[in-house]
């Protein structure tokens, strides 16, 4: 029996890790476990932090019916992106190399056991061996597995707690079925699935390989607390495909071998002969469209039924982003109602204590989405009829509870405050306002529907008579967060935001996914609209403002912009230099300086907006957010006198050199 990642406290403990209590609250559950009926005569392998000398370890504690066998700590720590294990952990840094644990009284008191193993070794059975591997040692160059399977070791574990990135699945099933490929061997990993607490969604794909191939493979999405997959597989086929890799062979005569704890039991039986195997499957991976669909649904339950919430309030715009949202929320429902359908005992006392009926059972979506899921459209003057009518249709397909208000009156009242204290009455620049005259008009209808959405949220439920609050949602998509195309404090300013690590591309592309799979036909026309704020006069009834012409740059400018900043690790002179290339054909050299600079002097000027941004759904690599992810400064010279001096220093040349 397998588990993920440090599963006894939990992942996301971040810095609990230094409490004391953390550790004893392990060996407390530990000790429940080795106690347990259910846990007898089968090796178990769970995961929890560990003081050893006084160093704190991340560890997999193997036991089988009331002896621990072994504890095995990491020996490679994951400290990238999201990860920050070494702040907690420090790795085992001693190869085959094995100690004495002394185990706590109340571990003690169970097992009998005075110490343990503590070290790297591995585990030999009558009958195979086994070896532990965990999470990042699959993805590091020098896994351990490679040496482990040359010293003979046939059954290999990964515990492992790795988050969902869109299109990220395939490689961690690549890595698992490479790693048997070429040495043969069955591959067990375990992941965490689910929202630990913070802005992660675990994805599961617990899977099985041997010798290469998938033969079992568990859900990357779902609502089920706990998920079991199980395999019955023939050691012998594991023996014979290592037997004609003569490559293999020659480097296992040479390994140095592994210390070996020798278990007095047995995984097969005498009498399996006629146990039929299980068979090769072909994984089977989810697009991108159904990962927005489903990964940061399953995370919005998950925070709604742990918030002790009734429910989410979305500021609904009628266009692409507050419409992608509520479609996330749609299909929230659409799980939830699927999970109590299958008989999930679990999503249906949730949902009965969201909505505060202890007979309720949701069956359909939008009856559900209507209980849990109000949709408010805000117009101002500048507001058009077009997006009032479009937000207005989806909230009727979808089922949300919908609310249309006008907020000119509140914007009128503070903007009134303001020419009353300074004798000044600011306008717009089509009727001769400056710059910063127009822009403060803006903000001010964006933060007042930011303090009418939470008044909404704390007090709608209370109109009619339910109790409980709602949870304000978010709708910034990953590259206006990177821009800074937002209003600090506005509707972008909420509890948390599904779409926040989702480009502006996949968010169109699940709008249509959407169109196609839930017959939401409302969203064709949001489809077809061009993406603006709204938040400057309409001309002749019609929006002027579009996003794109306010930002200077387009959306697909803007996500290759934001993975040459994040993830090719590129400031403005190596963008500069990798785009010249990448738009020879659409752009001259001047051109591309100029939009690399625009870019890089928007990026810098709004950056601070990143320090109060949201709480989002992590989806994508190239991520701003400031909170562990993107580690940057916020106050920036934005003039980057060195940066912008060397890029043009190669614009004349290269121009030149284009023109022979």
């Amino acid at each position: 029996r397998l588990g993920p990642e440090l599963e006894i406290c939990g992942y996301g403990c971040s810095d609990h890790y230094y409490e004391s209590d953390t550790l004893l609250h392990s060996f407390q559950v530990l000790a429940k476990l080795l106690e347990s009926p259910v846990t007898q005569d089968i090796i178990c392998d769970v995961g929890m932090p560990v003081l050893h000398r006084n160093v704190r370890y991340n560890c997999r504690v193997i036991f089988l019916n009331k002896k621990i066998l072994l504890i095995r700590p990491k020996i490679s720590l994951a400290n990238a992106g999201n990860y920050r294990e070494l702040r907690w952990f420090t790795p085992w840094n001693k190869a085959r190399h094995v100690e004495e644990y002394f185990l706590p009284r109340i571990i003690q008191e169970v097992t009998g056991q005075e110490t343990v193993p503590f070290g790297d070794a591995v585990l030999a059975t009558k009958d195979t061996c086994l070896g532990a591997e965990i999470c990042e040692e699959l993805w590091a160059p020098n896994s351990p597995h490679i040496e482990m399977g040359l010293d003979g070791v046939e059954i290999f574990t990964n515990s492992s707690g790795s988050h969902h990135v869109l299109r990220k699945a395939h490689s961690r099933v690549d890595l698992v079925n490479s790693a048997t490929a070429k040495n043969g061997g069955v591959y067990i990993l375990a992941n965490q699935k689910g929202c630990d607490g913070d802005r992660l969604y675990y994805d599961g794909c617990a899977m099985i390989s041997m010798n290469g191939e998938t033969v079992a493979q568990g859900s990357q999405f779902s609502l089920d607390d706990v998920e079991v997959l199980v395999a019955t597989l023939d050691l012998e086929d594991v023996r014979s495909y290592r037997a004609e890799i003569s490559s293999r062979n020659l480097a296992a005569s040479k390994v140095n071998p592994y210390p070996r704890v020798k278990v007095n039991f047995a995984l097969s039986c005498s009498d399996d002969v006629a146990v039929p195997t299980c068979m090769p499957i072909q994984w089977r991976h989810h697009s991108p469209e159904e990962e927005i669909s489903l990964g940061p649904a399953c995370w919005l339950w998950d925070y709604l039924r742990r918030s002790n919430q009734a429910g989410f309030l979305l500021p609904l715009s009628g266009g692409i982003d507050s419409s992608a949202t509520a479609c996330i929320v749609y299909s929230m429902c659409h799980q939830v109602c699927l999970a109590v359908k299958n008989g999930n005992a679990d999503v249906l006392a949730d949902a009965r204590k969201i909505v505060s009926d202890e007979t309720y059972v949701p069956e359909d979506p939008r009856e559900f989405c209507r209980r849990i899921f109000t949709t408010c459209y805000m117009a101002s003057e500048n507001s058009s009829q077009d997006t009032c009518n479009r937000a207005k249709l989806l909230a009727e397909q979808i089922g949300s509870c919908h609310i249309s208000l006008n907020i000119d009156a509140a914007v009128k009242a503070i903007v009134g405050i303001f020419s009353m204290v300074t004798g000044r009455t600011p306008r717009f620049s089509v009727y001769g306002g400056s710059s910063r005259e127009n822009l403060a008009l803006q903000n001010v209808q964006a933060r007042i529907r930011m303090v009418v959405a939470y008044l909404f949220a704390q007090l709608t439920l209370w109109t009619r008579g339910v109790p409980g609050g709602l949870l304000v949602l978010g709708s910034a998509n990953v590259d206006e967060s990177l821009r800074g195309y937002l209003t600090k404090y506005d509707c972008s300013s909420a509890d948390i935001n599904p779409i926040g690590g989702i480009s502006k591309t996949d968010l169109k592309n699940f709008i249509q996914y959407c169109i196609e799979n839930f017959q939401l036909t409302a969203l064709r026309s949001i489809m077809s609209a061009p993406p603006t704020a709204e938040l400057e006069p309409l001309v002749d009834g019609q929006v002027a403002q579009t996003d794109e012409a306010d930002m200077g740059m387009t959306y697909a400018e803007l996500s290759i912009y934001g993975k040459l900043r994040k993830i090719a690790k590129a400031g403005p002179y190596s963008m500069f230099c990798k785009l010249i290339n990448m738009w020879k054909e659409i752009c001259t050299p001047r051109e591309v300086a100029s939009k690399v600079k625009h870019f890089f002097r928007m990026y810098s000027i709004n950056r601070h907006k990143m320090t109060t941004l949201t709480p989002s759904y992590h989806a994508e690599n190239y991520s701003p957010d400031d909170n562990r992810f993107d580690l940057r400064p916020f106050l920036y010279n934005t003039t980057w006198s060195w940066q912008f001096r060397c890029i043009d220093e190669q614009v004349n040349p290269v121009r030149g050199s284009n023109s022979l």
